[in-house]
């Protein structure tokens, strides 16, 4: 029971371990046959949890979520947690005002350090984008409201964080016909979780062909669909939409699913609320990645113009390192409290 008890915190929560005195970092590494983004870490930092300062240092390198062998990859070293610069372009009367809501940790959140990683991202964006201006954000904490009324409306100007739907395969979907998106601000792991004692494989698509999946209502399931895998519509799956995460992972645990999906920070997030942190694991190839972006209505006056300034800026924040440095620090700080 230990032995498993230790094995799960190791991969989901990047708890530090003694090993990580020695980590082996800020270093290029060569990817081996048999490598995956949890192997790498566990052997550069001594922690398989921290697989993900691997994945967000390496976006580039990466094509998709998974190690190739032949690839190089640099292993940053992790950041320490501290409070973020000010921002002056930020402040009650802006002229371009934002929204956005709490309960969304690491991305969004008025109680963590930078209001969270999103939050931050997208205050330094600002900053450096070519042609600044001042700003607002604003805060509302129920999120269906966000895109309708309040954005579709132009009430406020662009919302954030929102997930693109696969807008070439479905136009129809509404977020496509009212809302332009930015450049991704970060993509996130969509992970599948598996009872520890399951013998639980996903090395290809066609491992899962057959098993019944969970995923909550109301999430989007394009990735379950979209070109080339096509499991809703040829039912190649069961697809079990539970009212809540914590429902999902309920069932697997019950054994009456094979695997709940969720992005990686809600599934661990809510393994550990749920007191299942030792009987459910996420299975280390990620299913599918997605980004979050910012939004603003089709039918604004700016709305060309609004976006420049995030995507330029956010490549500006990229090319001057600042991107990976802030990912880094928010998500040591987040698997630090789920401790």
């Amino acid at each position: 029971m230990l032995k498993k008890l230790s094995r799960y915190l190791v991969i989901v929560l990047g708890i530090v371990s003694p090993a990580t005195a020695w980590a082996i970092c800020d270093v290029d590494y060569r990817v081996q046959p048999g490598d995956t983004l949890f192997s790498i870490a566990e052997h550069h930092y001594g922690d398989r949890g921290r697989w993900t300062l691997i994945y967000y240092g390496n976006q580039s390198r990466l094509t998709g979520p998974v190690a190739e062998p032949g690839k190089t990859l640099h292993i940053p070293c992790a950041k320490g947690v501290s409070a973020p610069d000010a921002t002056p372009l930020r402040r009650d009367d802006a002229e371009m005002k934002l929204l956005t809501g709490g309960g969304f940790a690491p991305f969004t959140d008025q109680n963590l350090p930078g209001q969270g990683l999103i939050t931050e991202l997208v205050n330094a964006a600002m900053e450096l984008t070519p042609s600044p201006v001042s700003y607002s954000i604003t805060w509302e904490n129920d999120w269906s409201t966000h895109l309708f009324p309040k954005l579709n409306d132009k009430e406020f100007d662009m919302g954030f964080p929102w997930f693109k739907p696969d807008c070439e395969t479905t136009p129809q979907d509404e977020r496509c016909v009212n809302f332009h998106f930015s450049d991704p601000l970060i993509t996130i792991p969509i992970m599948l979780f598996a009872r520890a004692d399951a013998e639980f494989t996903y090395e290809e698509d066609s491992d899962l062909e057959g098993k019944t999946l969970c995923r909550p209502k109301g999430y989007f399931t394009h990735d379950l669909d979209r070109p080339g895998r096509r499991w809703l519509t040829e039912e190649k799956i069961i697809l079990v939409q539970a009212d809540t995460p914590a429902a999902c992972f309920h069932l697997v645990n019950e054994g009456r699913v094979d695997a709940a999906t969720v992005n990686l920070f809600l599934g661990a997030n809510t393994l550990i609320q749920e007191g299942l942190r030792d009987n459910i694991l996420p299975v280390e190839r990620p299913l599918s990645e997605e980004g979050l972006h910012v939004v603003i209505s089709k039918r604004h006056w700016r709305g060309t113009s609004h976006l420049y300034r995030i995507n330029a800026g956010l490549k500006a924040l990229k090319k001057e390192g600042r991107f990976e440095e802030i990912v880094a620090r928010h998500l040591e700080l987040f698997w630090a409290q789920l401790q």
